[in-house]
Order: structure tokens, then C-alpha cells, then sequence
């Protein structure tokens, strides 16, 4: 594979010379870099074949694939009906006037007649008028709520916002590109008269105007939005409502017996039967917003789910089209280089500032690109027909993971683990567990979808470059190669990137985005040295380079897997050779995978629910052999690796369709009994290896952290432990002192995980290792743990308090703990 790889490189060089220039947005004539294999970029977004097999047929066309992109924002004359020199002046206010927007409809009055919300007026459900109110109060309520859901939006606003913000992104960016393919799946989608719901991911308070913007350029009409109400002020809120936002009011995440939560809930369910009935687009995003600390998948966006899946179920309408979207940059708009920002509500006026502070900044630093993706769309009616029939058994990390790690058992059950971060809401608990279960598996699977067809930007590759290759500097000679080297990698493995042009020139660019984190060091022969700042910088860098790593997960995750495998047998320092003498086993390194996935949260890992462990497992090992890193052994005796001839097919697995694995699956683990690899002496595959390895290395040494976190700097005194309980900010010492009648200590969850992070920061100061000082990795790492029984939970009036669970008292079992872990990390 690596000579295959260094055989692309130098046809790449030789036909370099003979391709064609084009003008970029970067003002300049740059030089197309050749795509994977010389040929073609991959056609990313394909909805899931096991899932929605018909969608995966009916909507899509390979022609599509030829169509190239487009930028949305470049407006011309040609894109009016006009011709002039005063139409070139005027081309935008023009083009805003064009576009469709569609009449606002009554709304108000057909889901006040509604036949959920009448059933309240009325007193026939629960909280009604019936129960003590008097009828017309609870009309006026229903009003007042709906208020807060959505407002009729005005044509004239929505033009002459769709102008502003066409001349602000002119002036922010250098293009949005948008696969030309991609869009016309979406078209064809609504060709059926369905309801178009786009499930996105959410890397910046810009993407909710953003992509109304471009379904409205592109004859899609008026894309409503979910808003969540922590990210805007109600003056902020009330404008937004105006453009087509729509808010859950702070009622409907109340209790179930509760009749404001019932009142609520009737009001949002009719909004919703009425927006989807109406056939309008609808944005959810999946992901929680920028900034926010906690779980991945969004709750809210889980609950705006629930409502489209539980009305299809109703019969409200016959089906949905589901569409996964995804927004990258370069470097995320507005975004503070202090990871350790919290989320705070973006007033009106707050939010002028920083649209004239991007203004100001024009000229004086280099302007970002942008790629909208947009998946292939799939119907919800057949995923909710197809997905039932793959959920197997599941059981806690508990279960799992705490007897293997203690040393009590040696077999890894193949079945899915059950780790729920996300909390659910009023609306959501409403729903039967069923429907619930339902609900966060499709958004998982989704959110995968919108990840792996998202492009990786070319400051994801050069942050990964420099934090896991070249930390200590780099030569720009040698980092044009690591990046093309890394480029050609991931096209390799299904994966688009956001970016073409000139190697030298896209890597000068790349690295001026870079700046703040990044010092340039001019040396000898003109050439220079390109060096990461050392300090929190690298944190930032880590959270860049957190956009590559879905591309290289399954080979980060074997290589890890394999490191875990040989800690045990050979020094981590030895040599390479040493370590390529021993032999690996195939059901060792389906144990080993198996525990890292187990250990790995599913917010990283997002894998396809669909997806059975043990074809996860084969996939992962599948991977390591195609990139080289692992090569058959056959033993003497056995048969050969390659001979397929002789192979038996057993009944079981002759008519299994495809996908449909089970725990017996595990049987097949036997089969592989005398199947053995080595890791491959190729000059390359030491780097590479090691490369794979510390993509993970910021999780993983952030949860070994948290495990030396356990143990250190006991101190008897109860009383300094009192302290530190009731302020949540003594010293780590007072933290780690015990309490009577709870081991070692009892913070809050929040307390907790704050302390956690300030241990981290500290270490990464003495050790320099400022990667996993990341709060998120923080909040991972305490979850995780609780999940794993090391940590137990005891509600109190401030909150759930955290203490150590009696297994994990004993400093054996904390070493245990974290001798699993730093088995996978490679130093």
C-alpha cells in the first residue's frame, strides 16, 4: 500500500505540469491539485443501504455525480432577469426581490382549531378548562404560547435580510460551495410532495441563517429553523420568529402531570402537525450549539425529532423526507480562541457588534471557505419500517467493561452498550419508550451520516499534522508532502476534502488562518520552519484536527486496538522490528477492538445502530490490512490465506441477509482461531502508525488523567473536605480528602468535572501536553466513568453529588482502571 501510495505521489508530480490553471477565490492563479487516483473526487452522502434501500436506489443517479459546485453567494447580472451596467451595481438588491417567498398562510387559527388543542380548551384532556378553568383563560394561554413557538414571517423583512446577509457573506468569506449533485437530490426529494426536514450539524451560530439563505437561492422557498432559546435574547428571539424561527416555549419540559406541561405540549404538537401538513422545510439541528458543554446530540433537536416521527405515526401526513446537512469552515466565524468559553445568549445589539467587528476585520486577515453538504434524502417511514429490525440486546458500561477491567472475566460481550448522555424532554417522555428508543437511534444515524459526508478543510489536516507528526517544527518543504501525503489519504477512504488549488500556495493559506497558533521561523536557504506555539493553543489545534479523525477512526481505532495488544508482550519504546516479531492473533485483536469501542463514548464513536460490533470489528481489521499496517502470517500447516477455493460456507451464514447479526455471531470468533498477523516492516508504517495512534491520545490520555485523578494526595483531614464540598473550589488536595459516611469525596457532578479540569490544565503545564485540557474531554471522562460504575451518583438539593463507588475505593482497583486505559495510548 505505501508503495502504492508513493507511486501516486510521483504520477501526481509528473502530471502536475499539465493541468490547467483556474482563478480561485483567493485572487490568484492556482494550480488544480489532482484528485485521488488522478480521476475523480468521491461523491459523498449515499443514505444508509441495509436501512433505506428504496430511498438508496430512487434518489439518486450517477450523472449526478458530474455536476461540480457551485458558489452561492458569487450573484451576477446572469443570475437576474435584467442586463445593464446599472443592473452589475444593483445585482443583489435585484436578485433578493426575485426570489420566491410564498404567502403567509393562516396558521394561528387552524392550530387553535385543532383537535388537540380544542380537546384542552375544551377540559376532555387533561389540564383543561374542565379542571377548575375557565375556557376563555386557556385561549388566551394557547395564544400566549403560541406566540412563543413561531410569528406569522414577512416577505418584506425576508428580502431585505436575504440582501444584507448576501453582501455580509460576500464580504466574510471567500465562497459556499454546494455540490450541484447534492442539491438536485433534494429537489427531486420534493418532487414526491413530502415535507423536507433537514437534520444538521451545528459548528456555529451562523449556520441557522446561513442555510435558509441557501435553500431560498436555490427555489426551495422559506426554510423554518429550530432555535435553541439559550443561544438568543428575547429581542433577538423576536426578530428571528419574524424570519421563520421557531422556539420551544419553556413550558413544554415540564412535567407530565402538570397542566401548563400538557397545555404546552398540545400547542407544540398542533404547530408542528400544521408546519409539516403545510409541506414548508424544516432545519433541526442534532448537534448542541457551539459552546455548550455537555453531551454531543442535542435535546431539543431529539425533540423536534420526536414530534415529526410521532406524527407520521399519527397518519398526519404519509411519510418525511429526511436529509442529513452539514456546514464546515475553515476556521468556524466568530469562534474565541479560549476553549474554555461557556454559552451565553447573543443579544441583538451583541450580535451587530460582531457582525461590524467581521466588517472591520475584512482586508486585515484572510477570509474563510465554506461547504454546505447536503446528503442523500431517505424516508422516514421506511427507516421506522427497516431500523426495528435491528435492535438487538443491550447492557450498561457497567456490564461490560467493570469485571475486564478488575480482572474477573476475560470475555468481552459483542452486544451494543447502553450510554444515553442526552437528556430527555417533556415532549420526548411523552412518547411511549418505544418511540423514544427510536427516536435517539435514528438521530444517531443520522448525525453519522451528516459527519461522514461532510468535506474535511484544509486547516483539519494541517492541525493534525502539526500536533501528531510535528509538534517540535517542520521544514514547509517537507510539510507540502506530509499534506498532500495526508490529502491523498483521506480521498482514499471515501472522504471529499473542502479545498483545491496550488500545494504551496493552499498551504501558505492554510497557515495564515493558522497564525494565532502557529509561529513561522525563517531559516537557511529561504526555506522556513513552521512550529506550534506550545501552551492552550494546542488545545485549539487538537479541536481542528477532531475534524479528521472520523476519517481515519476505524484505523485510529485498530491501531489503538494493536497497541493495547503488544503493551503487555514488548516495551513501548522498543524498536519496530521488535515489535513486528510477534504474532497477533485475529480473535486477540477482536477482543481488543471490541474493549476500545466499549470504552470510547458513542458521541465520538457515532456509530450506525444498524451496524452489529462484530462487523465493526471486521471492518476495523479489514482497514489495517488495506493501509499496510498489518500483514497475514500463515502458519505452517494452516491453509493459505488466499485460498478461497476450499472454503465452506456453514447453513447459517449461507442465508443470513446481510446486516442481520446477532450474539451468535460470536461463534464466528472460532473460525478465525488460526488466522494470525504481524504489524508490517515497511518503511512508512512505524510514522503511520503512530500517527493513527495519537488522533485518539487526547480522549484517551484525558480519561487516564482522570483515572490518577482518583488516587492522588489523600489527606485526612475531614474538615478542609467539608470545605471544599460547600465552595466546589479548594485545593485538589481537600477535594481528593475523604468525608464520613462517603468515600473520599462527594462534590457536585459540576464541581466535580470543574476540579477535573483545572488538574488537567495543571498537568499539561508541568508536562506540556495541553491536548486533553479540553472541558468537554473533562465532562467525557466524568460520564464515562459514572457509566462504568467508578463513580456513583446521590441527588441533593444542589444537584447530583458525585462519590467513589466501594469497588473503586481501594488504590488496586484505581490502578487497574488505569492500566486499562494507558494500554491503548501510544507515548
Amino acid at each position: 500500500m505505501v508503495t502504492m501510495l508513493e507511486a501516486r505521489l510521483q504520477t501526481q508530480q509528473r502530471n502536475s505540469q499539465e493541468t490547467g490553471l483556474w482563478s480561485s477565490g483567493f485572487g490568484m492563479k492556482l494550480e488544480a491539485v489532482t484528485p485521488f487516483l488522478g480521476k475523480y473526487r468521491p461523491f459523498v452522502g449515499r443514505c444508509c443501504q441495509t436501512c433505506t434501500p428504496k430511498s438508496w436506489e430512487s434518489l439518486f443517479h450517477r450523472s449526478i455525480m458530474d455536476l461540480g459546485f457551485c458558489n452561492v453567494i458569487l450573484v451576477k447580472e446572469e443570475n437576474t432577469r435584467f442586463r445593464g451596467w446599472l443592473v452589475r451595481r444593483l445585482c443583489y438588491f435585484l436578485w433578493s426581490l426575485e426570489q420566491h417567498i410564498p404567502p403567509c398562510q393562516d396558521a394561528p387559527q387552524k392550530i387553535m382549531e385543532s383537535t388537540g388543542v380544542q380537546n384542552v380548551i375544551s377540559g376532555r384532556a387533561p389540564g383543561g378548562a374542565g379542571e377548575g378553568q375557565v375556557p376563555g383563560l386557556v385561549k388566551k394561554e394557547v395564544q400566549r404560547i403560541l406566540g412563543h413557538i413561531q410569528a406569522p414571517f414577512h416577505p418584506f423583512l425576508l428580502r431585505l435580510f436575504s440582501w444584507a446577509l448576501l453582501r455580509f457573506l460576500n464580504c466574510v468569506f471567500l465562497n459556499v460551495q454546494l455540490h450541484k449533485g447534492q442539491m438536485k437530490m433534494v429537489h427531486k426529494a420534493t418532487q414526491a410532495g413530502l415535507p423536507l426536514i433537514l437534520l444538521s450539524t451545528h459548528k456555529s451560530l451562523l449556520d441557522g441563517i446561513l442555510m435558509p439563505f441557501v435553500l431560498l437561492s436555490q427555489g426551495l422557498g422559506v426554510l423554518r429553523v429550530v432555535w435553541d432559546p439559550r443561544t438568543c435574547s428575547p429581542t433577538l428571539r423576536a426578530l428571528l420568529k419574524k424570519l421563520g424561527g421557531l422556539f420551544l416555549p419553556p413550558e413544554a419540559n415540564l412535567t407530565l402531570d402538570s397542566s401548563e406541561g400538557v397545555l404546552a405540549r398540545a400547542v407544540v404538537h398542533a404547530a408542528m402537525e400544521q408546519l409539516l401538513v403545510s409541506r414548508q422545510p424544516l432545519l433541526i439541528f442534532l448537534e448542541e450549539p457551539p459552546g455548550a458543554q455537555g453531551p454531543r446530540l442535542s435535546a431539543l433537536g431529539q425533540t423536534w425529532l420526536g414530534l415529526v416521527v410521532q406524527a407520521v405515526q399519527m397518519g398526519v401526513i404519509p411519510d418525511a423526507m429526511l436529509v442529513p446537512v452539514a456546514i464546515t469552515y475553515d476556521l468556524v466565524p466568530g469562534a474565541p480562541c479560549d476553549v474554555y468559553h461557556s454559552l451565553v445568549p447573543l443579544g441583538l445589539w451583541t450580535g451587530a457588534l460582531a457582525v461590524l467587528r467581521s466588517l472591520w476585520s475584512w482586508g486585515h486577515s484572510p477570509r474563510v471557505c465554506v461547504r454546505v453538504h447536503l446528503a442523500q434524502p431517505f424516508s422516514l417511514q421506511e427507516y421506522t419500517t427497516n431500523a426495528r429490525s435491528c435492535w438487538g440486546s443491550r447492557q450498561t458500561l457497567e456490564q461490560l467493561l467493570q469485571p475486564i477491567v478488575l480482572g474477573q472475566c476475560n470475555v468481552v460481550p459483542d452486544t451494543e452498550k447502553e450510554q444515553e448522555w442526552t437528556p430527555a424532554t417533556g415532549p420526548l417522555l411523552a412518547l411511549k419508550e418505544e418511540d423514544q428508543l427510536l427516536v435517539r437511534r435514528l438521530s444517531r444515524h443520522v448525525l453519522n451520516a451528516s459527519v461522514t459526508s461532510s468535506a474535511v478543510m484544509s486547516t483539519a489536516i494541517m492541525a493534525a499534522l502539526l500536533l501528531f507528526k510535528h509538534q517540535k517544527g517542520v521544514f514547509l518543504s517537507q510539510l507540502l508532502g506530509e499534506f498532500s501525503w495526508l490529502t491523498e489519504e483521506t480521498l482514499l477512504r471515501g472522504f471529499d476534502v473542502g479545498f483545491s488549488g496550488q500545494l504551496r500556495c493552499l498551504v501558505q493559506h492554510t497557515l495564515s488562518l493558522l497564525r494565532a497558533h502557529v509561529a513561522l521561523l525563517r531559516v537557511h536557504q529561504g526555506d522556513l520552519l513552521v512550529v506550534p506555539r506550545p501552551g492552550p493553543g494546542l488545545t485549539r489545534l487538537a479541536r481542528l484536527s477532531a475534524e479528521l479523525l472520523p476519517a481515519f477512526l476505524s484505523e485510529a481505532v485498530g491501531a489503538c486496538a494493536v497497541r493495547g495488544l503488544l503493551a503487555g508482550r514488548v516495551p513501548p519504546e522498543g524498536p519496530w522490528e521488535l515489535q513486528g516479531i510477534e504474532l497477533l492473533s485475529q480473535n486477540e485483536l477482536y477482543r481488543q477492538i471490541l474493549l476500545l469501542l466499549h470504552l470510547l463514548p458513542q458521541d465520538l464513536l457515532l456509530l450506525q445502530p444498524c451496524q452489529s460490533s462484530y462487523c465493526y470489528c471486521q471492518e476495523v481489521l479489514d482497514r489495517l490490512i488495506q493501509c499496510g499496517l498489518l500483514v497475514a502470517e500463515e502458519t505452517p500447516g494452516s491453509r493459505a490465506a488466499c485460498d478461497t477455493g476450499r472454503q465452506r460456507l456453514s447453513a447459517k451464514l449461507l442465508w443470513k441477509p446481510s446486516g442481520d447479526f446477532t450474539d451468535s455471531d460470536s461463534d464466528d470468533f472460532e473460525e478465525a482461531e488460526g488466522r494470525y498477523f504481524r504489524l508490517s516492516q515497511q518503511s512508512r508504517c512505524p510514522d503511520f502508525f503512530l500517527f493513527l495512534c495519537r488522533l485518539l491520545s487526547p480522549l484517551l490520555q484525558a480519561f487516564a488523567q482522570a483515572a490518577t485523578f482518583l488516587h492522588q494526595g489523600q489527606l485526612p483531614d475531614t474538615g478542609k473536605a467539608h470545605a471544599s464540598l460547600t465552595s466546589h473550589r479548594g485545593t485538589l488536595s481537600a477535594l481528593r480528602a475523604g468525608a464520613p459516611g462517603l468515600p473520599l469525596f462527594s462534590p457536585t457532578e459540576s464541581g466535580y468535572t470543574e476540579q477535573l479540569l483545572q488538574f488537567l490544565q495543571a498537568t499539561a503545564q508541568e508536562e506540556g501536553f495541553f491536548e486533553c485540557a479540553d472541558p468537554n474531554l473533562a465532562i467525557s471522562a466524568v460520564w464515562t466513568f459514572r457509566d462504568l460504575g467508578v463513580l456513583q451518583q446521590m441527588p441533593s438539593p444542589a444537584g447530583p453529588m458525585l462519590y467513589l463507588s466501594p469497588t473503586f475505593t481501594s488504590r488496586e482497583n484505581q490502578e487497574k482502571l488505569e492500566q486499562f486505559i494507558r494500554q491503548f495510548i501510544c507515548s
